[in-house]
């Protein structure tokens, strides 16, 4: 036979039904917590959206390097979107990019000195794209040097290619002195032929 008190035990039941709840929502929040420690943790760590990057490479006698951040598409809609249309661009994000190379050059067929210059893009849906190299440098992403800094601008269709995540710039052919400097964010690749003809004399 139970001795509780009938009124103990129905005071008992309607404390605990009261107190499920509140205990049902400590669970939820204690999970939550549990769910957002590590994106918490990494934000703590400082690690950086867009992940610094330098490339370095040869045609022939002449050296080329790259140094440039690299956002993540992160299934975002890039050009036409988180890229507009008809403004010019820069490939890249913090520092602007830094295209340099120790010898003259052709790019596309047109003579560039050897240097140090920040890349530029103007992106288009339905026409070529502009691409450009400017004197200007140690700017931000944001800040185009102007027109009266171009050395090189050219006009060059895009390309559809497998998706990349994170925006990448390389050298998918590299021949004597010969090469081809390749843009690609997502599925958009803008790709300039190169010519190195410097010899020793």
């Amino acid at each position: 036979m139970n001795s509780t008190p009938l009124g103990f035990q129905s005071s008992f039941r309607g404390s605990l039904v009261r107190a499920l709840p509140f205990r049902k929502l400590l669970v939820t929040a204690a999970a939550a917590t549990v769910v957002l420690l590590p994106a918490s943790a990494a934000r703590a760590q400082g690690y950086p959206f867009s992940q610094r990057s330098r490339l370095v490479q040869n045609i022939a006698l002449t050296q080329f390097s790259i140094e440039y951040g690299r956002p993540v598409a992160r299934g975002r809609k890039l050009f036409g979107a988180l890229v507009p249309w008809d403004t010019i661009w820069h490939p890249g994000a913090d520092d602007a990019t830094e295209l340099s190379f120790n010898h003259d050059v052709l790019m596309n067929g047109t003579p560039v000195k050897a240097g140090t210059y920040t890349l530029w893009m103007v992106p288009r849906e339905s026409a070529p794209w502009s691409f450009v190299l400017s004197r200007g440098l140690k700017v931000s992403h944001k800040d185009y040097p102007g027109q009266q800094m171009d050395a090189l601008r050219l006009e060059i269709a895009p390309e559809t290619q497998s998706h990349i995540e994170s925006m990448s710039f390389f050298f998918p052919m590299v021949l004597r002195d010969e090469g081809v400097l390749r843009f690609q964010w997502g599925t958009t690749s803008l790709s300039v032929a190169i010519k190195a003809p410097y010899k020793e004399s």
